[in-house]
């Protein structure tokens, strides 16, 4: 474990990076700033150490360029639609910072505060505790919200992603990690071989808010039910990538079931995704547009994936999805695995 300064906020507030290193050598980088993992790095087929996911190098990028890169995202991930949603016949207005829509969080979601954090020494491997107080009325959202996310980098080549809150009135939320993977390290990800646990999609209108309706994946592009390549159907997709919610054949359980394996040929780097959210967002970075990222790299279309697990977007004004409605009395929890090894 270790801690340096990574920076000072436009507003003046100090934050860390900790450094999380297991007994295999693999390491996570994770700042206070928006709970961002700032440097993934793992090993390929022979043993070398590679950064797997996107970021910056300096705090100022993060906090004016930032595609969500590594961070946190809330109180309610992925989409509102319109903004707007009843609790108990009261209705409430969040931002709207997506044309039509909210997205993740807000014009200050907690991409963008920085959280307190505890070191934590664990059996698994060493752990970083991040914890942030949303308050009443925070970007339109009701009561005051205690938020905990626990990052462990285990000895197994885990990075486990534990999330808790509580609240003192009935509220919406929906917490994932944002992080943008490459498993080769640079380049497009178009070759990485991709499974995902998911007979079913969330049809998505024009503003990717869902219609409601849930349909099969099967005979569309949108079909990794078995391993295939990302970039082999992309140009069929009329958005011009993916930004898809899955149905997850394993997930919403108490305990993370497999959702995904990605596999980067070349490398030989293999990442399975397990959780106990009862969705994932595939996004195939097709925003990117020639991003200045560490060490001088340039990002652009297609040089990551982001598998967000959630639940579905909308869902608190979707009757027949699974509920983001959180009260008090009442204990948030969901955990996701990513889980790193070679072939």
């Amino acid at each position: 474990m270790g801690k340096e300064v990574f920076g000072t906020t436009s507003t003046g507030q100090q934050v860390d990076r900790y450094t999380l290193e297991n007994e295999q050598g693999s390491i996570a980088k994770i700042i206070t700033y928006g709970g961002i993992i700032n440097e993934l790095l793992v090993p390929d087929r022979e043993g070398v150490l590679g950064d797997v996911v996107l970021g910056f190098d300096n705090l100022q990028q993060y906090e004016t360029e930032n595609p969500y890169f590594g961070c946190i995202t809330g109180r309610v991930a992925n989409r509102i639609a319109k903004g707007k949603f009843s609790v108990d016949g009261k209705d409430y207005t969040v931002v709207v910072n997506n044309e039509l829509n909210h997205l993740h969080g807000g014009t200050v979601g907690f991409d963008k505060v920085v959280w307190d954090a505890e070191e934590l020494n664990t059996d698994r491997g060493p752990a970083v505790r991040l914890s942030y107080l949303s308050k009443d009325g925070e970007e339109g959202y009701p009561g005051n919200v205690q938020v905990s996310v626990t990052y462990t980098m285990t000895n197994d080549n885990e990075l486990v992603i534990e999330y808790e809150a509580t609240t003192d009135k009935a509220t919406p939320i929906n917490l994932t990690n944002h992080s943008y993977f490459n498993l080769a390290g640079s380049g497009d990800m178009l070759a990485h071989i991709m499974t995902l646990h998911a007979r079913y999609y969330t049809e998505p209108d024009d503003t990717l808010i869902p219609t409601g309706r849930i349909l099969p994946v099967a005979g569309t592009p949108l079909d990794f039910t078995k391993p295939a390549s990302i970039g082999g159907r992309i140009g069929r997709i009329d958005i011009g990538g993916y930004d898809h919610n899955y149905v997850l054949d394993n997930g919403g359980r108490d305990a993370p079931g497999l959702a995904a394996e990605v596999y980067e040929p070349v490398s030989g780097r293999v990442m399975e995704l397990l959780t106990t959210e009862p969705g994932v967002q595939l996004y195939s970075a097709f925003h990117l547009n020639d991003v200045q990222g560490k060490a001088g790299a340039i990002y652009d279309k297609y040089y990551a994936f982001c598998l967000e697990t959630q639940h579905y977007p909308d869902s608190i004004n979707q009757l027949g999805f699974p509920s983001v409605l959180l009260r008090p009395n009442e204990t948030y929890q969901t955990v996701t695995v990513h889980k790193f090894s070679t072939r």
